[in-house]
């Protein structure tokens, strides 16, 4: 789930909690062209306020219109179907791109609607499948399993959250710092290990508290999952090939080191060493990140940041030739 829309649904709890109707806007179809993926979220409260996009802004201006209207006659009682950008005129007024389409489900918020079940949930790191009834607005909440994905027909809108992306970094170095900040703006979880003192003496990013257990610790403790990166920058083997062990074993979505090429083959041969499949040390990424020809710290944490941003979607990059 985008880390954005947990945000959405925050906020929904907040202004429901405080007796303000909640109107909870989900994208559930695109043809064309379309600024954001099936699945967004956006909530709009009968007070005027908004918090998350289905379009980039091409028709939160209307959807915020119609739900003025709702606050001041009637407020729907059961979910409903709407579309945008049907026709050409449509296109043109609200900007959608290349003439995309939009399809949405228009869902009034209520207190079975279980919204602040399934954000304790994701706090949680659960995985979890949530369906609403289209006809009577009921929700239920499951344990998403693998073979779930998003889904809608005529009586149900099925949804699958998680908890936010998190980055476990081995190493509170320069490109540390640099994907602690960057992070930041990508709402994705830092997490810092060095047990060594002088790195922990240098640490200057006071949002970020730098935690002192030895690497394979921190990772075993911390039990990645599928919305778990972890990148191990020290250099030091000892640091490094310890944490990297217990993720190659565990579920994480990414796994990098920093280090050559030729570093990376010493390293994998030293992972042979230990309980490890070849399957699971082919899952190490390295060198880490992109290959965008970086040559700084913050040219690194780009890379590597946006390296795991594919994965987490699912994009297969191409490999492409540096002139070094």
């Amino acid at each position: 789930m985008d880390s954005t829309d947990i945000s959405v649904l925050r906020a929904a709890v907040e202004w429901q909690s405080a007796g303000v109707p909640v109107l909870l806007v989900t994208l559930v179809e695109t043809w064309g062209s379309a600024p954001r993926p099936v699945g967004a979220l956006l909530a709009l409260s009968g007070d005027g306020r908004i918090s998350g996009s289905v379009s980039g802004g091409c028709i939160e201006d209307d959807l915020m219109r119609r739900v003025a209207e709702y606050a001041r006659s009637e407020w729907p009682a059961f979910p409903q179907k709407s579309s945008y950008g049907v026709s050409a005129e449509d296109a043109r007024k609200f900007g959608l791109p290349c003439g995309g389409t939009l399809g949405l489900v228009m869902e009034p918020i209520h207190a079975n609607s279980q919204i602040k079940a399934l954000l304790e949930a994701i706090q949680n790191r659960e995985v979890v499948r949530r369906e609403l009834d289209l006809r009577s607005g009921v929700v239920t909440l499951s344990t998403a399993q693998d073979r779930d994905v998003f889904c809608i027909n005529a009586h149900i809108l099925r949804t699958i959250h998680g908890p936010q992306l998190r980055l476990l970094v081995i190493g509170a170095g320069q490109v540390a710092a640099y994907l602690d900040e960057m992070a930041a703006a990508l709402d994705i979880q830092v997490l810092i290990c060095d047990p060594r003192e002088e790195y922990q003496r240098s640490w200057t990013r006071l949002e970020t508290k730098i935690d002192t257990r030895m690497p394979d610790d921190f990772v075993m403790e911390l039990k990645p999952d599928r919305r778990t990166a972890i990148v191990a920058l020290t250099h030091d083997p000892k640091q490094d090939d310890l944490a990297l062990i217990e993720a190659l074993r565990s579920e994480a979505l990414y796994i990098g080191a920093l280090g050559s090429r030729t570093n990376q083959e010493k390293r994998k041969a030293r992972l042979r060493e230990f309980d490890l499949t070849e399957a699971q040390i082919a899952r190490l990424k390295g060198p880490v990140g992109l290959p965008i020809g970086s040559r700084s710290p913050p040219e690194l944490a780009i890379a590597i940041l946006a390296d795991v941003i594919a994965v987490r979607n699912g994009i297969q990059l191409q490999q492409v030739s540096l002139i070094l």
